[in-house]
């Protein structure tokens, strides 16, 4: 990456134009290679306008992120919240889960935090993309280390998700729903999505990296190239939140919510779960992952996160990771 691409952009975060001259006089360099750390961030997918006689500036003013809000955000009404976590963050990552995971197999700290301005190679679940433009959302891990094994963490993605939900409704966002195991919609378009990755043994100790995405301001053409629908909190609330005391929030929620799934695991969050469950007592379509297909009625799910189908007379459990869901 060309080291004056994210220092330049962040000069062009106020939407305002800045010549090309302006801009190579600020880094003590030529125009040339303004120019040339530009194109590198279209390259990167970040598109930048420039006219004749005026030079460069962002199709609108973004926020990046700044360290001491977000801990701030992370620390309101807890003080005993911010030491748990150290944040890091990143201009460009190809993924934030796989940068943790890398760090997770070092040895790198529980509570450790990446988060990224731009993902070039961010990850859904069942190898789905997750995508993200330059400032348009939130993309960030959390490594947490459980003193039991994997076995002991069903559920942990319904978890997140109600910490989601109650980090969005502080946040002044309501009408969240939870779609089994690991999405936050609103009015049926996905806002939110969370991935999972585990190391350890079954019976452990054992590491999860927890990735969240969640959508705040996407352009247009990026909500088009989406392969399904989608919304964005800008488009809920009519105005965009300040990115850093967001991700500081849902940080605070989010180690509430472990805290007590690591004291009691899911079965202490599930009729929290259920209330927010998007298709309950819904007809729905689980797609196996052999491609067929079981038609039921969403019945909630089981202490442990498996999903609760009524189908017939009977009751059917899916447990996490082997199926996807549809509104039938």
């Amino acid at each position: 990456m060309n080291a004056l691409t994210f220092p330049i952009l962040r000069l062009l975060a106020d939407g305002q134009f800045h010549s090309g001259e302006a801009l190579a006089r600020d880094f003590g360099v030529t125009r040339a290679t303004v120019w040339n750390a530009l194109q590198a961030a279209e390259a990167l997918g970040v598109q930048v306008f420039s006219v004749r006689g005026k030079g460069y500036r962002l199709p609108e003013s973004m926020q990046f992120l700044a360290h001491d809000k977000v801990l701030a955000a992370l620390a309101a009404g807890d003080s005993k919240t911010a030491p748990e976590i150290t944040l890091q963050t990143h201009d460009q990552l190809d993924s934030t889960n796989s940068h943790l995971m890398r760090l997770a197999a070092e040895g790198a700290p529980h509570g450790l935090c990446a988060a990224a301005e731009l993902q070039t190679g961010g990850r859904g679940r069942r190898g789905r993309t997750w995508m993200a433009g330059l400032g348009s959302g939130l993309t960030f891990s959390l490594l947490w280390r459980f003193d039991c094994g994997a076995s002991g963490l069903s559920g942990l993605s319904l978890a997140v998700g109600v910490a989601l939900a109650r980090a969005l409704q502080e946040l002044g966002v309501p009408g969240a729903g939870l779609k089994w195991p690991n999405d936050v919609l609103h009015r049926q378009k996905k806002l939110a999505g969370v991935l999972i990755e585990l190391q350890g043994d079954m019976d452990g100790p054992s590491a999860a990296v927890i990735g969240i995405g969640l959508n705040l301001h996407l352009p247009e053409a990026l909500k088009n190239s989406i392969g399904q629908p989608v919304t964005d909190i800008a488009s809920i609330t009519n105005g965009v939140l300040d990115r850093s005391h967001v991700l500081g929030a849902l940080l605070r929620h989010l180690i509430a919510v472990l805290r007590e799934f690591e004291r009691a695991g899911f079965a202490a969050l599930r009729e929290e779960w259920m209330a927010l469950h998007a298709h309950q007592e819904q007809p729905v379509c689980m797609l196996m992952p052999d491609g067929s297909e079981v038609r039921g009625i969403a019945s909630g799910v089981a202490p442990d996160g498996a999903l609760l189908l009524a189908i017939g007379d009977g009751m059917q459990r899916f447990s996490t990771g082997e199926v996807s869901l549809r509104a039938a």
